[in-house]
């Protein structure tokens, strides 16, 4: 017996028509972000696909087989998970406290045996969906300004804290933008946003002085004169600089980045890889990725802007959000315009556990454009 004849000819007929919905031109641009960093990586190991480059897109065509599955599953199935997941990533954080695996001095790992991984990678996708699912049974008044605000308040700051803990300034930060982000498209009143800015502001001597390590102080004062120490905390920057520079329009030519080749630029393969493509591929390179990024941006945003359910809308934001946090952080990190705080550049950089975050994300993008029509059901602005 055949699978087609395991298979009820409706049922085929559904699954194709969803296949057919999908954006397969959103793929293909994903696919040419992917295959840009797998050309970097062939680059800086010296012309070889290893240790870097096959694993980059091994990786990548796995996880797109895996977009391409999620973006099956019915939206009404999504909303279902959306607590759920939250909940789950909280209690891996939790967990991350009590066992977590230290490494270069940070407790952010959980060590399974057969996988380790960090649980604050699901919940960049468990705040989206935790998000979502409970502005989607709120009425808009409530939205803009209410005591129902606490809730999310509370949903964004308790993992907000917990990664901040660990500590991973960086993941923090994307947490605490995206969630920020889906509260404003949700409809904030600005009278709040506008408050809420003036307190973030007024709160950053307070947290630099007394809710920051050490190192993490040293980030910042390094951010502000990278070459008071130009051998030491300063090096990431001011090499990075160099690399960007001596790229000029149309770069040194490919394998020819004396930084990266040479290995005076640290991290060359995952969070400097733009540096590195700068340096080969100039400014020209550096816009044509660019544009591809916004081209995802764009295509992603068009998707929340069709989807008729409000769980819709918001969930393809929230994940387009923190894919746009990911490009700014750490392009402006690596241009010295923020401080170095570990963010990789999407999809560009090697690293198997942020490439999978963010194509299960966009698995959720492509949901909502595949069931686009589908109305979402929940409950009233309850966690239940």
């Amino acid at each position: 017996m055949t699978v087609s004849a395991l298979t009820r000819p409706g049922e085929r007929d559904r699954l194709i028509v969803k296949i057919g919905q999908f954006d397969w031109t959103f793929g293909l641009v994903l696919a040419l972000i992917a295959g840009a960093g797998a050309l970097m990586m062939f680059s800086i190991a010296g012309s070889s696909w290893e240790p870097w480059a096959a694993k980059h897109l091994i990786r990548f065509g796995l996880c797109f087989l895996l977009m391409v599955g999620l973006a099956m599953v019915d939206l009404q199935v999504w909303s279902v998970l959306a607590y759920p997941i939250y909940g789950f990533g909280l209690l891996l954080l939790v967990a991350v406290e009590v066992i977590g695996d230290t490494r270069m001095g940070a407790q952010r790992w959980l060590d399974l045996g057969v996988i380790s991984f960090q649980p604050s990678e699901v919940m960049k996708i468990g705040i989206v969906l935790a998000l979502a699912r409970f502005y989607h049974g709120l009425s808009a008044q409530s939205a803009k300004m209410s005591w129902w605000l606490l809730v999310p308040a509370a949903m964004i700051g308790v993992p907000v804290l917990l990664v901040a803990k660990q500590p991973d300034l960086g993941t923090a930060m994307l947490i605490a933008l995206t969630g920020g982000t889906i509260m404003v498209l949700a409809g904030l009143s600005w009278r709040i946003i506008g408050a809420g800015v003036v307190a973030a502001v007024l709160a950053v001597p307070a947290l630099i002085t007394f809710g920051m390590h050490d190192y993490q102080r040293k980030r910042i004062l390094t951010f502000l004169n990278p070459e008071s120490d130009p051998s030491g905390s300063g090096y990431h920057i001011l090499q990075s600089k160099i690399a960007l520079g001596s790229g000029g329009l149309l770069g040194k030519g490919y394998g020819l980045g004396s930084q990266s080749q040479l290995n005076f630029l640290p991290e060359k393969h995952t969070d400097f890889i733009f540096a590195t493509l700068a340096e080969e591929f100039g400014f020209v390179g550096c816009i044509s990725v660019l544009l591809l990024y916004a081209a995802v941006i764009y295509m992603a945003l068009r998707t929340a802007y069709i989807a008729h359910s409000h769980f819709g809308r918001l969930s393809a934001a929230g994940v387009t959000a923190t894919f746009a946090f990911y490009v700014l952080i750490n392009g402006a990190m690596v241009m010295g315009l923020a401080p170095v705080v570990g963010v990789p550049m999407p999809l560009l950089s090697y690293g198997g556990t942020v490439m999978l975050t963010v194509m299960i994300g966009f698995g959720l993008v492509q949901s909502v454009r595949v069931h686009r029509y589908t109305e979402v059901t929940s409950g009233k602005g309850s966690l239940l």
